[in-house]
């Protein structure tokens, strides 16, 4: 009977708009969520069967609709952990941070709310910690976008202080051409009357021309000392040379070298004044470095065997790790010269550093998580992962505004930052919802007067049923 048809249909007609009543007001409550991305009912039409000559009425149906691709607008914030996506893509997330397995639910969201929570997790506003490649102990980190349970949640707590051992010095100092020769000259041995072993107060050993002091960190970002002493010979144009531990005591050392000497030998300048490289390769083995463009000290690990014949090591009691330290004897900013001038060091420029504290967590449009330390050492901990859909408007929402896996959206893929169309890392910036709250009052009117014509269609269906009744009395 079209009456009644008539009357389901205002019935389907008051559902299908309490259903848009509830995706509005969703959308509305949800002005301020981060990354909150906004639904809309659509109603589509239901048609039955009818006589010839007669109609009857179908109704409407509804159905929610996710507008999950639909980007919002990217503001700043104050927080180096807050992240936004520009592009697409999804951060991984899991609702626990640690032994996850693969049966683990992954959620994915664009909420980059993060935080670090009292262990150190990356943890957004709804509780779901950030996953990525986490990298080794070198720094490297190897992406592997074919499988999920190789990503892991990021923690920023775990990472200890560090400190780098110096591996280059830069020399920019003089030796004073017109320098007179020592009469102590005549007098020096490496070993039995050096340079090394001079005390003013004894008298004993060859007291230096010149001497200056290098500020070393070993592996531990332990404060170390070299010193490297010269004496002008009575041959024009040449030094001697020795480079030793301060204190003596700092290293061991092998055969051929005594009271913290670590390398002696022979400097040669040219007649204009700058470091004469082949007038010392051709000293060979007399030369405090043979070949001067490859100037290196080697030093063993405090706990390697005896050191050999003019070999280094550290310290037992040390308890550091092997070491090199390349110097730069020959620049052309300056290096080491001999210009009549006086003997001075310009400057000593070298790389390491002591033990450094954790200051600061910054992460790049790359996605690169990086510790920084008040050292000026940095550290590399992780890579941000982003997942991409087929249909990501077909993800399911669950709570925390994030997404899981449907059928309609097909699987996840999983991508660094910024490659395979995945959109890049906006750090210190969030999403803002793309709720448009005056397109959401339109659609509370609209949708008020349609839910309103609907009960409509029910109380005149309901009086003309009243009418066919009182036909039969």
């Amino acid at each position: 009977m079209s009456i009644n048809s008539a009357m389901l249909a205002g019935v389907s007609g008051l559902k299908a708009n309490s259903a848009a009543l509830a995706a509005l007001s969703d959308n509305i409550a949800n002005v301020n969520t981060v990354g909150y991305k906004r639904s809309q009912v659509d109603f589509q039409t239901m048609v039955t069967g009818g006589s010839a000559g007669g109609y009857s009425a179908g109704g409407v149906l509804a159905h929610a609709r996710h507008y999950v691709t639909q980007e919002g607008l990217l503001q700043r914030t104050g927080s180096s952990t807050d992240l936004g996506i520009s592009g697409q893509g999804f951060f991984v997330t899991t609702e626990q941070a640690e032994d996850l397995t693969a049966s683990d639910s992954r959620l994915f969201t664009r909420a980059g709310s993060f935080s670090v929570d009292t262990l150190g997790y990356l943890k957004n506003s709804a509780g779901l910690f950030l996953q990525g490649w986490i990298a080794n102990t070198e720094g490297e980190i190897t992406v592997d976008p074919s499988d999920l349970t190789r990503l892991n949640s990021i923690n920023v707590g775990a990472v200890g202080g560090a400190a780098e051992p110096t591996t280059r010095v830069s020399l920019n100092a003089n030796l004073m051409s017109s320098q007179a020769v020592s009469l102590e000259f005549a007098s020096y041995d490496a070993l039995t009357n050096s340079m090394a072993m001079y005390d003013p107060e004894t008298g004993t050993g060859v007291r230096p021309d010149f001497e200056m002091q290098i500020p070393v960190s070993d592996s531990k970002g332990g404060k170390r000392t070299l010193a490297i002493s010269f004496l002008k010979t009575d041959v024009p144009n040449q030094w001697l040379a020795e480079i030793r531990a301060v204190p003596a005591s700092d290293i061991v050392t092998g055969s051929g070298l005594a009271n913290g000497q670590i390398r002696t030998g022979l400097v040669a300048f040219t007649q204009d004044g700058r470091l004469d490289v082949d007038a010392m390769q051709a000293l060979g083995a007399q030369a405090l470095f043979p070949d001067p463009e490859n100037a290196i000290l080697t030093f063993g690990a405090s706990d390697d065997a005896a050191p050999g014949a003019g070999l280094v090591n550290w310290a037992p009691g040390l308890g550091v790790d092997e070491q090199q330290v390349s110097f730069d004897l020959d620049t052309a900013a300056g290096g080491l010269t001999q210009y009549d001038s006086q003997s001075v060091v310009q400057a000593v420029i070298t790389n390491g550093t002591a033990f450094g504290n954790l200051t600061n967590i910054e992460i790049n449009e790359e996605g690169y998580v990086t510790a920084i330390f008040d050292n000026g050492v940095t550290r590399r901990i992780a890579q941000v992962a982003i997942a991409t859909f087929p249909s990501p408007d077909n993800l399911i929402a669950v709570n925390g505004n994030a997404f899981r896996v449907s059928q309609g959206s097909g699987t996840y893929n999983l991508k660094a930052p910024g490659t395979g169309g995945a959109g890049m890392i906006a750090p210190n910036q969030l999403e803002a919802s793309t709720v448009d709250l005056s397109a959401e009052f339109t659609g509370l009117i609209t949708t008020q007067r349609a839910y309103s014509a609907s009960s409509k269609i029910i109380t005149t269906a309901d009086e003309m049923l009243e009418e066919l009744i009182r036909v039969k009395r």
